[in-house]
């Protein structure tokens, strides 16, 4: 399967008209847009624009409600509970996180919980937002149930990211993992091209493992059996009981603390999608001088990357580097676009009006 470049503005014009014609504002497109437009100029594939057509079929399909309007269910100084009412996720997600902002900024932390949300995109986005700000930030969902717990062979919990971000020099430190080897979009991608899985990141339905990206996916699907590995692997040799872990910590923090739905339940109720966030803001000066902390810890980053290299490696690299010199690369190359994606891209153009905006190859 052929990729191609196009050009990133170009890309984002095309995407802002597509949602508009789904029925979202103006300012509603923009945000969706900026976040799952993040993806790709991270370089990461598989949250960029391959997933629009996930967001397709879950407006058109009632899943995401383009007229929800989120309420605040629950809140203290220090925190909230946003009742999302089907919206789209990346809304939910811009606003709770703008709200755990504004408590860290007048009391030193904001954590809020959001239920009955959709998928959101990129955990990272939100934790660069607070960071941007001058503070730390946390942010964490669950997902459909996909990971299958350590012994098990039926997927119980999802893929369950966990994204932290930090100011610090040159470059926001920015950490945004699934606590499963890989996320699903990963599957997706490789789906696309047609390429078996490696092996340790799947099961199948009987919880042996399989390289068969379609089956692995159907099963998820179907709710048959199988789904991801937790990040580990399977069994307890190789930890794999941490990854399953850590993705019941975000299952606490976004289902349980909001009172939504956990992984096992997320698209089981018809029509909704029912999906938990949580996006926590810190303002470390309550442990002193902000500029000296962020000094601290940029002198210790730079010691990694002076570190001593493995043979054969020239560079360590800080989480978020990458993704900060993929940007400046997207900038100016263009998104590279799978020919899969780039076809559910004219189907959907035609669909939503947005046809005359889709962007041409580059190469």
């Amino acid at each position: 399967m052929q990729y191609h470049h196009v050009d990133y503005h170009k890309l984002h014009n095309f995407c802002l008209e597509v949602f508009k014609g789904y029925g979202f504002s103006a300012d509603q497109s923009e945000q969706i847009t900026k976040v799952l437009l993040a993806a790709d100029l991270s370089g990461i594939e598989s949250h960029g624009i391959q997933r629009l057509i996930r967001y397709h079929k879950e407006i058109t399909g009632g899943l995401v409600k383009t007229d929800a309007k989120p309420e605040t269910v629950f809140e203290t100084p220090l925190s909230a509970v946003i009742e999302g009412n089907d919206a789209m996720g990346q809304l939910l997600g811009v606003q709770a996180m703008e709200m755990a902002i504004e408590k860290a900024k007048k009391s030193g932390f904001g954590m809020i919980t959001v239920r009955n949300s959709n998928h959101y995109g990129i955990a990272g986005y939100y934790a660069k937002m607070a960071a941007r700000e001058g503070l730390i930030g946390m942010c964490m969902t669950n997902t459909e149930a996909i990971m299958v717990p350590t012994f098990g062979r039926q997927a119980m919990l999802g893929t369950n990211p966990i994204a932290f971000a930090m100011p610090a020099e040159p470059t926001i430190y920015s950490f945004d993992a699934a606590t499963t080897v890989v996320p699903r979009g990963k599957l997706e991608v490789y789906a696309k091209r047609g390429s078996g899985l490696p092996i340790g990141w799947a099961l199948d339905e009987n919880g042996q493992d399989s390289g068969d990206a379609d089956r692995v996916l159907g099963n998820i699907i179907a709710k048959s059996g199988g789904g991801i590995l937790p990040l580990g692997g399977s069994g307890e040799a190789t930890s794999g009981y941490k990854g399953y872990g850590f993705a019941m910590l975000c299952e606490i923090a976004t289902a349980i603390l909001s009172g939504g739905t956990t992984s096992n339940y997320i698209y089981k109720t018809p029509g909704r999608a029912n999906i938990a966030h949580c996006f926590i803001a810190l303002d470390h000066g309550m442990f002193g001088d902000k500029k000296e902390i962020e000094a601290h810890f940029s002198k210790y980053l730079q010691e990694i990357r002076e570190s001593a290299k493995a043979e054969g490696q020239d560079r360590i690299f800080i989480h978020g580097e990458k993704e900060a010199e993929a940007h400046d690369r997207v900038m100016v190359e263009g998104v590279y676009l799978n020919e899969k994606t780039y076809a559910e891209m004219e189907m959907i153009g035609e669909y939503t009006g947005a046809s005359s905006l889709l962007p041409e190859y580059l190469d």
